[in-house]
């Protein structure tokens, strides 16, 4: 029988989609999961996999890999979709189709399958993935395929098929969840104009119920990356995991937002991404002291770009990799410490230093001081606003001669 390589994430479209690939297409089928830092949704994965008729179950702990290689770029980038997404999603897919690559070379499957449904950004991202990494493999989307309508109609599939899952009428979330983030979409959610109710949020205290008193994190950066936590040196995955306790702990990462899709929807969707906001601003804060003010510039035109690359799935495209190499020349002097206050919810600066600092007291401070000759601001405002004088002077001669 040939193989097909399922992306599998144990939830109820990937759920269902194993005996539908059976029974449609006669496949034999692999369940991939890739452990992005899901924590209990990965227990008991393997017996759920089987049982719904998977013939063998693969997973990959690549979470380590996520983050250099795919949390850290963008983070080194500043990209952020539409001014408040930090992306959790979108820089994930990229990752399973290049595993989802790789298993189908190794079991030498012809195709391979993910759960992404016809109106979202996924499939996009899954897609583009394959075709980056091997054209010839065949991708086979179940939602742009099947009768199956509605998140409703896949519950009454897998009931039909005594297959467990853990959606329900009364939590009809669609979840995504790894190191970085936990997204929510679907159901109440679905009404921009209603409160994400609080039986949402999973990593983060509701900012009203986080403590009365602040929390300071010192961050220790190399290059662009953060390596340090309030002095101890942490791999990757246990630093960004204490970040996300703390940080989630004082009600910081909470975002609600209505986004542009890339099929030409909006849509609505919650962000928990505590670790991620402290380490955003931590960058920024590091940026603001060693970049001059035309590198800072220029890069932030190249980071709102970046993020549209990520989130339309063009992770492995030529242009990401050229910005990538701009991004990296950037991130030479971003080397430093930062230190932060979170409290309810806010995350906010309370100091950096860094051996790169382009920051000089003697010349910004308000006392005396032997190098600035502020004289001599007299002329640069003459030759700066030169053009508006001229300006002036014409138009004053064009209205005296009406």
């Amino acid at each position: 029988m040939a193989k097909v390589v399922l992306a599998y994430s144990g939830g109820l479209d990937t759920s269902i989609i194993i005996p539908w690939l059976k029974e449609n297409f006669g496949y034999e089928v692999v369940a991939l999961t890739a452990d992005l830092g899901q924590g209990e949704e990965l227990k008991n994965l393997e017996a759920k996999a089987l049982a719904g008729g998977a013939r063998k179950f693969c997973l990959q702990d690549v979470r380590e890999e996520f983050i250099r290689e795919f949390i850290f770029p963008t983070l080194k980038a500043g990209a952020v979709y539409e001014g408040k997404y930090l992306l959790g999603t979108s820089f994930a897919r990229p990752l399973i189709a290049k595993k989802l690559v790789e298993v189908a070379h190794a079991e030498g499957a012809v195709a391979v399958a993910h759960g992404a449904t016809g109106k979202g950004n996924d499939q996009v991202r899954f897609e583009l993935g394959v075709k980056a990494l091997d054209p010839g493999l065949k991708v086979i989307a179940p939602w742009r395929l099947w009768d199956i309508r509605s998140r409703s109609e896949a519950m009454a599939y897998a009931a039909a098929r005594g297959i467990p899952v853990s959606s329900t009428p009364e939590r009809p979330y669609s979840l995504d969840r790894n190191l970085w983030h936990l997204s929510h979409e679907g159901g109440p959610l679905e009404d921009p104009g209603r409160e994400a109710p609080e039986e949402v949020y999973t990593l983060i205290t509701p900012p009203e119920k986080a403590p009365d008193f602040p929390t300071y994190v010192n961050l220790t950066w190399a290059k662009g990356i953060p390596v340090a936590l309030d002095g101890e040196a942490l791999d990757p995955v246990e630093l960004l995991a204490r970040l996300n306790s703390i940080a989630g702990a004082n009600g910081v990462g909470l975002v609600d937002m209505v986004e542009d899709r890339l099929v030409g929807m909006k849509s609505r969707g919650v962000y928990e991404c505590p670790g991620g906001t402290v380490l955003y601003t931590a960058h920024q804060v590091l940026e603001s002291l060693t970049l001059d003010r035309q590198t800072q510039a220029f890069k932030a035109q190249v980071a709102a770009e970046y993020a549209r690359l990520v989130y339309d799935g063009l992770w492995f495209s030529p242009l990401k990799q050229a910005l990538d190499a701009f991004v990296a020349a950037t991130q030479e002097v971003v080397t430093g410490t930062v230190r932060l206050k979170l409290y309810k919810g806010n995350c906010t600066p309370a100091g950096v230093t860094s051996p790169y600092s382009l920051y000089s007291q003697d010349l910004a401070t308000f006392e005396a001081d032997q190098i600035y000759d502020q004289k001599d601001a007299q002329g640069f405002i003459n030759l700066f606003g030169l053009p508006l004088v001229v300006q002036a002077r014409v138009r004053a001669r064009t209205e005296a001669g009406r």
